[in-house]
């Protein structure tokens, strides 16, 4: 039986690669008029998304003896 959480973090990765994707998009031409823009949040709550997706991804992932 294959755990939820694998799949949790199988969506915690991919959208984290989206996110960082876009404040890597964002970080090289920012967008006028935003305010904190300097603090690039997509960037690191990108890389957030990523380590704990990476985490649960293989924490749980299926083996084969189970």
């Amino acid at each position: 039986m294959i755990s939820i959480w694998f799949f949790i973090g199988l969506l915690l990765l991919a959208y984290g690669i989206l996110i960082f994707g876009s404040g890597v998009l964002e970080w090289s031409t920012p967008p006028p008029n935003v305010i904190h823009t300097e603090l690039h949040a997509p960037v690191w709550w990108g890389m957030l998304l990523i380590s704990i997706g990476a985490f649960y991804s293989i924490r749980f992932k299926p083996r084969k003896g189970n």
